[in-house]
């Protein structure tokens, strides 16, 4: 049977709810990227209602924290944006998925996040839980990040948990990413006397070429593979259907494995396009594993005992930054993020968030 719930706005978020019924509420709030302040304001209104939590908002980033005096503090922290709406909104229940826009990435993960919140008031562990905004845009406007450099001490753990879609399994690390322009010139003139002029867009041909036969590394790391990629993602150039262009950019997008510096990424990347002016316009780093810490070990064997390498740039990069071992946990299918069709599995939100709680209700090893 297939369900679809209406698509008036939710006027508060009802935690009672199980986490794929919270999913679709989630998910029929729209919350693109830059425009997250709604769905921000029904998340600060729910969490601020359990007595239990310390709540603070910083912009349109909530931080909701237990002060339960344990002896390690865990942060389960995920985003409220998602890309933009690909006529797939409301979301609809056919069988056991849920369909709509972020449903895997990653609305049932921040589900997951709110079921903890609501039903955890004495967790073996002190939490502490983020939920921010501008994810899935450029590097600068990313609400984690700039929760990072105004309010550090929020951020303050032993271990975190990030709740990208990983299709419940544990994923160690993330790629970097870097985006640069490569731009060729030449001479505009008039189509009808080509020769007067120097078609830039003909010089991308070589740019194009040195992509095409590009051989990108896989690297082991903690017994994870990472695979490389460099890849042109646009290509822009042309005045008029008369006229020679004398400018045109190729966009290309470096995802590298987490033991290049952003530094040595660059360097890299101009070595490829040696000959070319490279403008670098957005960089994040990678993030290693860090499975050998004691606190990714509790948790990867609280968890099924197996990882993978994760193939993306994810805020996990920015704990590691701060000192904090993160890995990547949510019931989304990776696969599916960002497709006009996404969709998540009813049992995998259950059972993620079941794992979770198992973990920060059961006994607690020494790290020792």
């Amino acid at each position: 049977m297939t369900s679809q719930p209406g698509t008036s706005a939710p006027a508060r978020l009802d935690l009672t709810l199980d986490g794929g019924a919270l999913t679709a509420r989630l998910v029929d709030q729209p919350s693109v990227s830059g425009d997250e302040r709604e769905l921000t304001d029904l998340v600060e209104q729910a969490l601020r209602e359990l007595p239990h939590l310390t709540v603070e908002r910083f912009g349109n980033n909530v931080v909701a924290r237990t002060e339960l005096g344990r002896a390690e503090r865990v942060v389960l922290a995920g985003h409220l944006d998602t890309v933009p709406i690909a006529d797939n909104l409301p979301s609809r229940v056919e069988g056991d998925l849920l369909w709509g826009c972020g449903t895997s990435d990653m609305k049932s993960g921040v589900a997951v996040q709110l079921r903890l919140a609501a039903t955890l008031p004495a967790p073996n562990r002190d939490l502490t839980f983020v939920f921010y905004d501008c994810e899935e845009v450029e590097a600068s406007r990313n609400g984690l990040g700039r929760l990072a450099a105004a309010h550090p001490e929020w951020l303050k753990a032993d271990f975190a948990v990030l709740m990208e879609p990983s299709g419940a399994m544990v994923e160690g690390g993330c790629q970097g990413t870097l985006r640069v322009k490569v731009r060729l010139t030449g001479v505009r003139a008039h189509a009808a006397r080509s020769w007067l002029g120097d078609n830039a867009i003909h010089h991308a041909a070589e740019v194009l070429g040195r992509l095409a036969a590009y051989q990108p590394r896989t690297v082991l790391i903690d017994g994870l593979e990472y695979r490389e990629g460099l890849n042109a993602v646009d290509i822009r150039g042309g005045v008029a259907g008369n006229v020679i262009p004398d400018e045109c950019v190729v966009t290309v997008n470096f995802r590298y494995a987490p033991d290049r510096s952003p530094e040595q990424a660059e360097a890299h990347v101009r070595e490829v396009f040696a000959g070319f002016p490279v403008e670098v316009t957005d960089s994040a780093p990678g993030a290693l594993p860090g499975l050998d810490r004691p606190a990714a070990r509790a948790f990867l064997a609280a968890t099924g005992g197996q990882a993978r390498a994760k193939f993306g740039w994810t805020d996990v990069a920015r704990f590691s930054a701060l000192g904090v071992p993160a890995v990547n946990y949510g019931p989304g299918d990776p696969n599916l993020a960002h497709k006009r069709d996404e969709h998540c599995s009813l049992t995998a939100i259950a059972e993620c968030e079941q794992r979770l709680r198992d973990w920060l209700t059961g006994p607690v090893e020494s790290n020792e």
